[in-house]
């Protein structure tokens, strides 16, 4: 049998702790504001969203190091747009920052590539729409 990854605790007034087993790192959730919830820390759906932008920017941080050549620096913003009936993620729009960076035309078009390989973008429904571009010095 495999060993768990999370440890996930119901703390009453719609909020979450979930544990990550190896490391002891917690994560708190809340339901967002419009769903009853107070918004105070990130809801299930914002990890959602934020794990589809931190997986992308791991793959690109792994295959940048294998390319020699850095993304340090690099920011991401990121949007969660909803659905109503029945509500859920519709689209995750997603803006990657790199004009802190020096790359080459070649390293431009490794990231590129990695915007829907990642484990994340292959793992969420196909129906939820990934809305990402890369922002670059020179664009």
């Amino acid at each position: 049998m495999e060993k768990e990854t999370i440890r996930t605790r119901y703390l009453g007034n719609l909020r979450t702790e979930a544990e990550h087993v190896q490391s002891g790192n917690k994560v708190i959730t809340d339901a967002p504001t419009d769903n009853h919830g107070k918004g105070e820390f990130f809801s299930p759906t914002d990890l959602l969203t934020a794990s589809l932008t931190s997986c992308i920017f791991t793959i690109m941080g792994i295959k940048a190091q294998a390319a020699g050549f850095s993304i340090d620096g690099a920011t991401a913003r990121t949007w969660k747009i909803m659905a109503e009936n029945p509500r859920k993620v519709a689209e995750i729009r997603i803006e990657f920052d790199f004009t802190v960076c020096n790359l080459s035309d070649k390293h431009k078009a490794i990231l590129e590539k990695l915007v829907k390989i990642s484990p994340v973008p292959l793992s969420v429904h196909p129906d939820i729409k990934q809305n990402v571009t890369l922002k670059f010095k020179d664009n």
